[in-house]
C-alpha cells in the first residue's frame, strides 16, 4: 500500500555571480540585477499551482531547502518575505529546518545574521576548498580568508536562529595531492561545522571542464583519499551518515534525509524537479519546471514544463537509487509504503546482492544495509535493481 511519506519543498534560485567550469546545476551567470520581487511573486504562483494540482492543503511541510544559483545574492528582506508566504500555506513544526545556500564572499557572509532573522535556520557556504590555486582553477570567486571568516560569520549567526551550518567541500580537484585534499578537510574541521558535505570533484556533461578536461588524480589516489578523510572525519566527531554526508550527533540535514528516503518535495522556481505521492491513486508524479528565468517570469506561461508519472517498474530503481545513498539500515516495510509495491519485487536483486558483498542482511531478511564494497561499487549495485 503506497504512503504519503513526509513532504518537503525545494526553491530553486538559479542566479549567481559566474558560472564555475565543473558546475552543471541550472545557473545562470548574472547580467542585471536580480528581479527578486518579479521572482517572488512566479515562486508563490507556482507553489499555489502544484498545491491545486496535487491536492496538498493538508499536506504538513517537512523542510525548506533554497538552493541555486547562489541564493544569498536575494536580499534579507526578500527571503524573509518568500518564506512568510511559504509558510503560511502550510501546517508546520515551528522549528522547521530551513536551510539557504549561500557563497563565502564577503557581502554574502555579511548577511547571514539578516537571513537567520528571516526565518532561515541552516546555512550551507559553499567552500569547494580553501587552497588559493584550486579555488581559482574551479572558478570561484571567493578566497580561502573569505571560506574562513564565512564560517566564524555562521557561527556569530546563531544568536539571530541560525542552528547549524554545513561546509560544502570537494576533493579530487586538478592535481590535488592526499596531502592537499586532506590539508583542505583539517581547515574545514578546524571551522567546527556541524555538518560537512564532503564529496568527490566529478566532470558532468555540458561543463566548461567537460570540453577542456583537467588532470585529476587517479583512482587509487582517490580511494585513498576517500579513506584517509573518512578516518580524519570520524576522528573529529562526525559521523559519515550519506555517502558525501557528514555531520555531528543530531545535525542531520533532514532535508537530504528525506530525498534519500524517498520522501516527497515540491520543486518551484527554473528547473526545479518535484515528486509527489498520491496514496489514493496509487500514483507518484514527477515535474520538472520551466528552466530558463526568461521562459519563468512569463506570466502567460505555465511553470511546469513537465508532468509524468512513476511507473511501477521503474520504482524499485528509484527507490534503491535513492536510499542505497545513506549508511543506516532499511526495512521491507518502508520500501512497500514508499513504492506501493510488494517486497517480494525486490527479492531476487537483494540476494544477489547479498551474495557478491554488497549488501548485508538481519531480522530475517527485512532490514538490509549497504557494505563497504557497495559503497564503492555503488553503480554496480544499482544496476541489479534496473
Amino acid at each position: 500500500m503506497l504512503i504519503a511519506p513526509p513532504l518537503s519543498l525545494y526553491i530553486h534560485i538559479p542566479w549567481c555571480v559566474q558560472k564555475c567550469p565543473y558546475c552543471d546545476f541550472n545557473s545562470h551567470a548574472l547580467k542585471q540585477t536580480v528581479p527578486e520581487e518579479d521572482y517572488i511573486v512566479e515562486l508563490i504562483k507556482d507553489l499555489d499551482s502544484d498545491i491545486k494540482r496535487f491536492n496538498l492543503n493538508d499536506r504538513r511541510l517537512h523542510s525548506i531547502f533554497i538552493g541555486g544559483g547562489t541564493p544569498s545574492l536575494f536580499s534579507a528582506t526578500s527571503i524573509q518575505q518568500l518564506l512568510t508566504q511559504v509558510l503560511a500555506r502550510f501546517d508546520h513544526a515551528n522549528d522547521i529546518e530551513i536551510t539557504l545556500e549561500a557563497n563565502p564572499g564577503t557581502v554574502e557572509a555579511d548577511k547571514f545574521i539578516g537571513f537567520g532573522q528571516a526565518g532561515v535556520s541552516r546555512l550551507s557556504i559553499g567552500v569547494q576548498s580553501f587552497a588559493s590555486d584550486k579555488l581559482i582553477k574551479l572558478g570561484r570567486i571567493h578566497d580561502s580568508e573569505q571560506a574562513k571568516n564565512a564560517a566564524v560569520l555562521a557561527h556569530q549567526a546563531k544568536s539571530a536562529g541560525i542552528k547549524s551550518f554545513n561546509l560544502d567541500l570537494m576533493h579530487g580537484l586538478p592535481q590535488q595531492s592526499l596531502t592537499n585534499a586532506l590539508d583542505d578537510l583539517k581547515t574545514a574541521i578546524s571551522l567546527n561545522p556541524q555538518h560537512l558535505s564532503w564529496y568527490q570533484l566529478t566532470i558532468e556533461p555540458n561543463t566548461a571542464f567537460y570540453s577542456k578536461p583537467p588532470q585529476l588524480p587517479q583512482d587509487d589516489e582517490l580511494w585513498e583519499i576517500q579513506q584517509q578523510g573518512v578516518k580524519l572525519l570520524a576522528a573529529a566527531g562526525y559521523q559519515q551518515y550519506e555517502i558525501s554526508g557528514y555531520s555531528k550527533a543530531n545535525f542531520q540535514c533532514q532535508h537530504n534525509l528525506n530525498y534519500w528516503q524517498y520522501g516527497d518535495y515540491l520543486g518551484i522556481g527554473c528547473g526545479a524537479h518535484g515528486k509527489i505521492t498520491d496514496s489514493q491513486n496509487n500514483t507518484i508524479y514527477r515535474t520538472v519546471k520551466v528552466k530558463h528565468p526568461k521562459g519563468y517570469l512569463d506570466k502567460n506561461r505555465d511553470h511546469c514544463d513537465q508532468l509524468t508519472q512513476v511507473s511501477e517498474a521503474e520504482r524499485p530503481f528509484e527507490y534503491m537509487m535513492n536510499r542505497l545513498r545513506l549508511f543506516s539500515l532499511f526495512n521491507l516495510d518502508e520500501y512497500k509504503t514508499r513504492t506501493g509495491l510488494n517486497r517480494n519485487s525486490i527479492t531476487a536483486p537483494l540476494k544477489q546482492a547479498e551474495q557478491q558483498g554488497l549488501m548485508i542482511s538481519s531480522h530475517n531478511q527485512q532490514h538490509w544495509q549497504v557494505t563497504t564494497q557497495g559503497h564503492r561499487y555503488l553503480n554496480d549495485l544499482l544496476t541489479l535493481f534496473l
